[in-house]
């Protein structure tokens, strides 16, 4: 029941759409930000192309959105669908001129996609083998360092044992061969990256409901080598066993998170920060997007974070945008962050349908 609940939930948000309500939002001294587009149902992630152009995954009727800037004003003047009726294509990840999509049990790529936009290519299999559950079975992708393909398996539940063939991120080459198990015991991520001096992957992870307020936080994790084990379902946020899962378990047996970002912030899309048009202590931080709570008596999350991190300790942890809930309402929830070439920054709001691009001048 609780998993039916929880997806009704997450899909009430898919149809419905509020404007944007920029004025309701507070940024640092310095930073503004504006609406991208506003024409993107359910934005989800974000990818950038080779020659400038904005994918966005999103669940709104399997679609995946084309973004242009033909003018290079900081606004997308035209919106193009380019992919329809996938089964919750929320993930895109660019790779030598392919766009590759998640599409819950498969990963299906559109070739050479920035020289057929107006035109786009019917969508190629790249693997039809991954888990068909539904529940947290959309899926953030990304190529990594290795130029492997990375690729979520949510638990398919809110908590359980997920056995061998869940709660795990794994990595693939990018015709869908050579599975490798990267990390185990991930309830849930929806946002990672690596970072660039180390080259190892951070990633957020969403903690369980049910266990109150407060109780567990959201994690950002770093793996420093394959194999590690960061505790779902046994022990939550490295320090708290969980009530039916953790007996005769020890938290010291698993990877506890660099931070704890709050109780049911549902943080999602992260990156690291290496433009030049933030201030200089923004330059290899993490941005973090933190959906909000659906289930808290009072709302937690609907905001954008500054995780300032110092090698694999993180030092601060600060706001960015905040404002998408206002009086326990919310009429935006952030999903993902890219930064862009130019050093600003685009946010996805699945909620309001809108990217947004948040830049700065002092």
């Amino acid at each position: 029941m609780r998993t039916l609940l929880c997806w009704f939930l997450c899909l009430l948000t898919v149809p419905a759409l509020a404007a944007p309500q920029l004025d309701q939002l507070t940024l640092p001294k310095g930073f503004h930000i504006a609406v991208y587009s506003d024409q993107v149902p359910n934005a989800r992630e974000i990818a950038l192309g080779a020659k400038g152009t904005v994918f966005v995954g999103s669940m709104d009727a399997g679609k995946v959105y084309a973004l242009t800037d033909s003018q290079g004003d900081g606004h997308a003047d035209q919106v193009r669908v380019i992919a329809s009726g996938l089964q919750m294509p929320v993930g895109v990840a660019f790779r030598h001129g392919d766009l590759y999509v998640s599409a819950v049990s498969k990963i299906v790529v559109l070739r050479d996609i920035e020289n057929h936009l107006d035109h786009p290519p019917a969508p190629e299999v790249v693997t039809d083998k991954l888990p068909t559950e539904t529940h947290h079975g959309w899926k953030f992708i990304a190529f990594g360092p290795d130029d492997k393909l990375y690729v979520p398996i949510g638990a398919p539940c809110n908590i359980c044992d997920p056995g061998p063939d869940h709660g795990k991120l794994i990595r693939m080459s990018a015709d869908g061969s050579d599975w490798q198990d990267v990390a185990r015991g991930i309830r849930n991520t929806v946002g990672f990256d690596w970072q660039p001096a180390s080259k190892r992957l951070w990633f957020t992870d969403n903690g369980r409901d049910m266990m109150g307020d407060d109780m567990p936080s959201d994690e950002l994790n770093e793996i420093t080598r394959n194999g590690q084990h960061f505790g779902y379902p046994y022990c939550h946020q490295g320090d708290t066993l969980d009530p039916e899962f953790g007996k005769g378990k020890s938290c010291k047996d698993y990877v506890p998170p660099v931070l704890k970002l709050g109780a049911h912030v549902a943080s999602l899309g992260m990156r690291f920060y290496e433009g030049r048009q933030f201030p200089a202590d923004y330059k290899g931080a993490i941005i973090v997007a933190e959906h909000g709570s659906w289930n808290r008596s009072k709302k937690s999350g609907y905001r954008v974070m500054t995780v300032r991190v110092k090698g694999d300790k993180a030092v601060s942890y600060q706001p960015l945008v905040t404002g998408f809930e206002q009086n326990e309402s919310a009429w935006g929830r952030p999903v993902d962050v890219q930064p862009m070439p130019d050093g600003s920054l685009l946010v996805s709001d699945d909620l309001a349908g809108a990217v947004y691009r948040v830049t700065y001048r002092p």
